[in-house]
Formats: structure tokens, sequence, C-alpha cells
């Protein structure tokens, strides 16, 4: 007897499956599957897997960010400062600009006079050297300036010569004597030991010297253009001085000195034109910021100060006061302080990653407490399950944040 089975064509035939077993049965015959395991899937994430744990420890990091600590005290305190030395050293710097202008001459009149100014006489030698009224000193160029009084220059050496300052005019009349800063030897001493050992320089220009016709100005006009050029001269002079200031030091207000001066009208009498020229001069005292800074701390009383190194944020809320500014031969000056001082501690970044080498973050954390100068301090260890940092200082960072100034 024929089934359905037997009539329908073997390419059409539906696979069935056998009561008891999940494996498909075509023509009575049973398919085995075969099973592969994913070898190739599982290497791969093997691979992820170590090369994210390399990554980690390769970016790996120990680093503390500090925010130094800030104070703010009032001063009002005297001091003394040394020259180049102790505990509040100082440094005079000066600077020197001319201004002219062009007016109508309102005549003719003729000239004659002599250049002079101030000169600092240096002595290198263990015994005082005198020098004599009219003692000549000579510039690079041959000209010839006198002084008029005697003057006893202190002994010294060649690291801190013995110096006084001192006037000198010049031998003739005439705007070539009119010379800029420069050095001088004194002719006196040619072939003697004294000729490399005294000597002087001069800080600012000659000033003074005339001769011929020259034009005339009416008092009126001349007033007017001399004041219109020494406020020019004023900020001109302030941004000379403030860009002499050394590295690390301070000029505060109240520190520095102006004085002008009218020098000889020059000009033309065949076009009548005559230029009116005023000089002017500043002289500053400047300390070390650290040093200055150690010592506002010191003075202020309440403020906990041990001696640990500060620096002075800015002085605008600072006046220095005081019976005139040194000349440039003074070992010392006095003054007074009175303001408000911004005080920033300084991080030393090999203290701090000492003091925390070796140490768990909580301990860490623990230990910069204990540190004045650190106002916050934010711990990174990485990787993220690292709790401790490394044995060795320096392989730890140390970033020190910036402090506003304002």
């Amino acid at each position: 007897m024929r089934t359905l089975d037997d009539i329908v064509p073997p390419s059409r035939r539906k696979e069935t499956f056998s009561p008891n077993s999940e494996t498909p049965i075509t023509n009575g015959r049973e398919t085995r599957q075969r099973s592969h395991f994913p070898y190739l899937t599982f290497i791969v994430v093997i691979l992820i897997i170590a090369a994210s744990v390399a990554a980690l420890f390769y970016f790996s990091s120990a680093q503390v960010e500090v925010t130094p600590n800030t104070v703010s005290a009032a001063v009002q305190s005297s001091f003394t400062a040394s020259k180049s030395t102790g505990n509040l050293p100082f440094e005079i710097i000066t600077a020197q600009k001319t201004a002219s202008q062009s007016v109508a001459g309102s005549g003719t009149k003729a000239v004659k006079s002599s250049a002079s100014g101030s000169v600092t006489i240096y002595n290198t030698q263990a015994t005082a050297q005198k020098l004599i009224a009219n003692t000549r000193f000579a510039t690079a160029a041959g000209l010839i300036f006198r002084i008029h009084s005697a003057v006893t220059v202190p002994a010294g050496s060649t690291a801190k010569p013995g110096s006084v300052v001192t006037k000198v005019y010049a031998d003739q009349e005439g705007d070539s004597y009119n010379v800029a800063p420069t050095s001088f030897t004194i002719p006196g001493f040619a072939g003697t030991p004294q000729a490399s050992k005294v000597y002087a320089r001069s800080t600012v220009a000659m000033t003074g010297g005339a001769s011929g016709v020259v034009p005339v100005v009416d008092s009126a006009t001349e007033k007017q253009a001399r004041a219109a050029l020494i406020t020019a001269l004023t900020a001109d002079l302030t941004a000379s001085i403030q860009a002499q200031v050394p590295e690390g030091y301070l000029l505060v207000s109240g520190a520095a000195t102006t004085t002008y001066q009218d020098l000889a009208l020059a000009g033309s009498v065949t076009t009548g034109q005559a230029e009116i020229k005023e000089q002017g001069t500043i002289t500053a005292v400047v300390f070390p910021s650290a040093a200055l800074a150690k010592a506002i701390a010191s003075s202020v009383a309440g403020l906990n100060y041990n001696g640990e190194p500060l620096t002075l944020s800015s002085t605008k809320d600072l006046v220095l006061a005081s019976s005139g500014l040194p000349d440039p031969s003074a070992d010392s000056f006095s003054f007074t302080l009175a303001g408000t001082a911004r005080l920033i501690y300084t991080i030393d970044s090999a203290r701090i990653a000492a003091a925390i080498a070796g140490e768990t973050r909580s301990a860490a954390e623990v230990a910069l407490t204990n540190y004045p100068e650190v106002k916050r301090a934010v711990i990174v260890l990485r990787p993220f399950w690292r709790q401790t940092f490394p044995k060795n200082p320096s392989s730890i960072s140390v970033v020190v944040a910036k402090v506003d100034d304002k």
C-alpha cells in the first residue's frame, strides 16, 4: 500500500523530527550538528582587557594641586634696609629723559655758560683718598671737569669701593660739555697706583653748557611750554623707571623722587625759532619682593609668622615715607610703610612632595593641613583603585595653582 510520502517528490519533502529528539530527520537519516567554540572572540576579549589594564598602569599618576595661602595684613611699621645685603636689601635705580618744544623767539641774546653735574667718586684702596679743590676729571673724549671743593673718598675694596657724591664743573663754556652719563679718570694720578683705584662715574647727563647768540623767548610763553614738557615727562619717566625694576624686585609708592631742570635755550637766529628743553630725572629705591614680604610679615603682630617664604602680590595699597631717598653711596635706608599688604605664601614643591611620599590619600590630606603655606590641596591618584602615594618624592607631581593678584 503506497503512502503520501511515497508519491511526494524527494525535493519537496519537509524535514520531520523524531518524537524524542530535536535532531531533524530527512529520509529517515539524522543530520548531526557540529558545535563550534568561539575561540577568536574569546582571544579578542582577553586582548582588550589586557590592553585596558596596561593603559591604566601606563597612564597612572600621583598628583597634588596646591593653592597657596594668602594673608591681608594692615601695616604701620618702620624698617631699615641695607645696601644689597642683610635681611632686607635695597637697590637704587634711576632714569633720565629730555623733552623739547620749538616756539617762536621774541629776540636774541648772547649766552656763555659752563656745564655741570653730579658724579660719584669711587675708591678701591684700603685707605681713604683726599682730593683737593680743582682736581681734574677727564672723560674718554678728553673733556675736563673739576671739583670746586676738596673731598675725601672713604676706603674700600674692589668688591665694595668707598664712594662719595660731589659736583663737577666743565673747564670751558659751551654745549659740547653737556655729556651723557659716562666714566671719568683723574689725570693727576696718571702713572701711579691710584690711576686704576680712584675713578668717577655720572648717572645723569651734564647740563647748562652754552655759548653764542640764541633766540630769546617771552617769559610767559617759556613758562607755559615748560609746564607742558614737565607733564609729558612725568608719565614718560614713570614708565621708564618701572621698566628698569629688576626681576623679583618691587617699587613701592613713595619710593621714587623726580626732579626737573630747565636746560638752556637753543635755536636758530636765522629762523627765529627757539627750542625749549626740559630734563627730568627720577630716582627710586626698590626691594626684593620676598625679602620685603618677610619683613612686613615679621612686623605684623598676631600674624603668627614663623619665617615661611612669602611674596607680595602687589604694592598698590602700600605707601612708603622717608626723610629723603638715599644717595648712591648710602649703606642703609630707613623708612616707614603704611597700608595693606597682601602676602602670598611660597609653595616649595619638593617640600610638599616629601611630606606625602608613601602616605595614603587620607594621611596625605591630614599631613598637608599642617603646612601654613597650603590653603587647599586636591589629590589625584590614578588608577582609581590606587590609594597610596609613591615612596619616591620625585614621582609625585606638585602643581601650584595661580593666585589672583586682585
